[in-house]
C-alpha cells in the first residue's frame, strides 16, 4: 500500500475512529505523520532514528509537504493503521526521531528503544527481547507486553495495559507490582545464562567496561546492541534476521 502524508488533525480522525483513548496519544507532536493505511509487514529490520537514516525506512516517499520546506522525506512518525510485523529488529538508538504509532499488534524479532522516539500500540507487543534504557522514551502499549527478556533500566517503564509476560530485568529499586505492572514470568526458576546466549553474559572475572550502567543485570549491553545489527539473536533459540547496514551513534 502507498503510505499517505497527513496533518495532525486527519491522524486524530483516525485515533477517533479506531477507539485510540486520547490520553495515549496526548504525549505526541501536534505535527504532520506518514499513515500506512492497513496492515504492515516489513521483510528486514527498521531504524526509528535521526532522519538522516531516514531512507532505510520503506514507507518514506521524497519530499513532503510544502510544510517541510523542502526537507527530503522529513517526518514527525509513522501510523500504521493495524498489525505491523518486522522480520528484523526495530532499533532507535538517537535523539530527534520519529514515533511510531501502530493500530493493532506489533510483533518484531528485537525492539531496543534508548533514544527518544514515542512508541504507541494499541494492540499487542511480541518480541523475543524488549530493551528500554532512555527516560526521554514514552512507550504505551494497550495490551500485552511479551518478550523472552524485557531489560528495563535507567529509570525506563513502559506503560502497559496488560501484563509484562516474561523475564523483567529492572534496577533493584524498582518495585513493577507498587508501578502497577504485572508480570508473568514462564520460566522463573531458569538463570539468565539459560534464556540468551553467552556472547552477551558477563564471564567471571570479566569488567562491565562501557556497559557499566548495566552491569548489574550481568549483560553486556553493547555485545547485545552489536549482534542485533548483524542480524544475530540474544536468546537462546532467537531468529537470525537479515543484518542492518549501519549502526548510528548516540549523540
Amino acid at each position: 500500500m502507498e503510505t499517505i502524508y497527513q496533518t495532525w488533525a486527519e491522524t486524530v480522525t483516525l485515533f477517533e475512529r479506531r477507539g485510540f483513548p486520547q490520553d495515549a496519544y496526548d504525549s505526541l507532536d501536534e505535527e504532520e505523520y506518514i499513515l500506512h493505511p492497513g496492515p504492515a509487514a516489513l521483510p528486514g529490520s527498521l531504524w526509528l532514528d535521526d532522519h538522516q537514516y531516514r531512507h532505510h525506512n520503506p514507507w518514506i516517499k521524497a519530499g513532503g509537504r510544502p510544510e517541510y520546506e523542502g526537507i527530503d522525506g522529513a517526518v514527525t512518525g509513522y501510523v500504521i493503521d493495524g498489525d505491523l510485523r518486522v522480520d528484523g529488529n526495530i532499533l532507535n538508538l538517537d535523539y530527534g526521531s520519529p514515533s511510531l504509532i501502530v493500530l493493532g499488534d506489533l510483533v518484531v524479532a528485537n525492539l531496543v528503544l534508548s533514544g527518544t522516539s514515542h512508541l504507541l500500540v494499541q494492540g499487542d507487543i511480541e518480541a523475543e527481547t524488549f530493551v528500554g534504557t532512555s527516560t526521554e522514551q514514552y512507550v504505551e502499549v494497550l495490551g500485552d507486553l511479551r518478550a523472552t527478556l524485557a531489560i528495563m533500566w535507567d529509570e525506563f517503564l513502559p506503560e502497559v495495559g496488560g501484563r509484562l509476560r516474561g523475564r523483567a530485568l529492572v534496577p533493584a529499586y524498582l518495585d513493577l507490582d507498587g508501578c502497577g505492572l504485572a508480570v508473568d514470568d514462564p520460566a522463573p526458576h531458569a538463570g539468565l545464562a539459560d534464556l540468551v546466549v553467552p556472547e552477551v553474559l558477563l564471564a567471571d572475572g570479566d569488567t562491565p567496561g562501557d556497559d557499566l550502567y548495566l552491569a548489574d543485570t550481568g549483560l553486556r549491553y553493547e555485545h547485545m546492541i552489536d549482534r542485533m545489527v548483524r542480524g544475530l539473536p540474544v536468546v537462546r533459540g532467537g531468529r537470525t534476521v537479515t543484518p542492518l547496514k549501519e549502526l548510528p551513534h548516540k549523540q
